[in-house]
């Protein structure tokens, strides 16, 4: 049975050409989740629907038919949100590719599309875009299920902000394995709360979310990670 939708709030993540004239829009809706659209015949140049098409700003869309064979038949630009600029412009492509590689299709998230909407306003206001980074890989990790809770062993033991803990993939925080990587258990219970603040807890904090979400992307790295770490570099 074919599905009409219209109205719904969301944001393009990326598009790619299609066929000769058209595109296949990837989206990231609020009650949908994550979609592919086809929007027919917007490469061509007398069609105005592409230039809405941009990322980073909320659109209200409208698509029919089902499955893989959905076509997007409107986009009106809501507006009132300013775009990622230079830096955390960047980052905000990072946050996209994110959710293209772990969000499953047709899996709505409204929490966390709430959040990713939060984390592309603080990209661009914010003078340290490490804790929007942080705070938005704590809550995807933790929406799509992978990330274990960080405020108690996976024992069910308290932890010790004194302390140092390892942490098992699909386990949880545990004892210190040998060679694996120790946190802090201050910066497991920041973590747990969501508090930022501290240069420690963001670097520990980063750390153990880079090997969370390279363990769940498998071996294909980010493109996105990459260039980031190659603009630091010049």
């Amino acid at each position: 049975m074919s599905e009409r939708v219209d109205g719904e709030t969301a944001f393009i993540l990326h598009t790619r050409p299609w066929r000769e004239t058209s595109l296949v829009v990837d989206v990231f809706s609020r009650h949908h989740g994550r979609l592919g659209l086809v929007a027919r015949g917007a490469r061509r140049p007398s069609a105005s629907l592409k230039a809405r098409l941009v990322p980073f700003q909320p659109l209200s869309l409208a698509w029919f038919g089902k499955g893989g064979l959905r076509t997007l038949h409107a986009a009106e630009w809501h507006g009132g949100e300013p775009c990622p600029r230079g830096h955390g412009l960047m980052c905000g492509f990072y946050l996209n590719e994110l959710l293209l590689r772990l969000l499953p299709e047709g899996d709505p998230h409204e929490a966390l599309f709430d959040h990713y909407r939060t984390a592309l306003a603080g990209l661009s206001g914010a003078a340290d875009v490490e804790p929007v980074l942080r705070r938005f890989e704590l809550v995807l990790l933790s929406e799509l299920g992978y990330a274990q809770p960080l405020g108690h062993m996976a024992d069910g033991s308290g932890i010790q902000a004194s302390a140092r803990y390892g942490y098992a993939y699909g386990v949880g925080v545990v004892p210190v394995q040998p060679g694996a990587p120790t946190y802090l258990g201050r910066v497991l219970l920041d973590l747990a709360r969501g508090d930022l603040g501290d240069a420690v807890t963001l670097a520990e904090g980063k750390l153990l979310l880079r090997g969370l979400l390279t363990h769940y992307l498998g071996e294909k790295p980010l493109a996105t990670r990459q260039l980031l770490i190659d603009l630091q570099r010049l």
